[in-house]
């Protein structure tokens, strides 16, 4: 399987813009700027859509995993917060946070911590960053954290 996206960028990094594509049109010459991804500026930039792909890679794993083990999620909410870090000269992806809250019926706190970390291990997304992912995972109102 492979999926398409594509940038066209004009001008120089500081005054330039640029569009962002995919090939199921869900983006169409979606405007991206320094002043989007280093500024306030609204609109999207590549740390956003890394975060948008790392969460719902994250929340279909983890739905998958659950599957697995016989149970079915009522609701995943997750959110990523990606960072970005200028170390010398070159600016890094340093880490993506990961912020779930999950209704799950019948399923105890350690084995959804088990669970949940497996998914954050495993989700293809996860793989293919190179950086510290970590996890905050809530069942109902239980908590739990965990690394890697």
């Amino acid at each position: 399987m492979q999926r398409k996206a594509s940038a066209v960028w004009r001008g120089n990094l500081q005054q330039g813009q640029g569009e962002i594509s995919t090939e199921s049109g869900v983006l169409n010459r979606t405007p991206y700027s320094f002043s989007k991804r280093f500024g306030n500026v609204p609109g999207t930039n590549p740390e956003e859509l890394i975060g948008a792909a790392h969460s719902s890679c994250f929340a279909m794993a983890l739905s998958g995993a659950l599957s697995a083990k016989g149970f079915t999620a009522e609701s995943l909410e997750v959110s990523a917060t990606v960072t970005l870090e200028k170390s010398g000269n070159d600016w890094t992806v340093t880490a993506s946070h990961l912020d779930l809250s999950a209704k799950v019926p019948g399923l105890d706190q350690t084995q959804f911590n088990t669970i949940a970390e497996d998914a954050k291990n495993n989700c293809p997304i996860s793989r293919l960053l190179d950086t510290e992912i970590s996890l905050e995972a809530r069942l109902d109102e239980g908590e739990a954290r965990v690394s890697h």
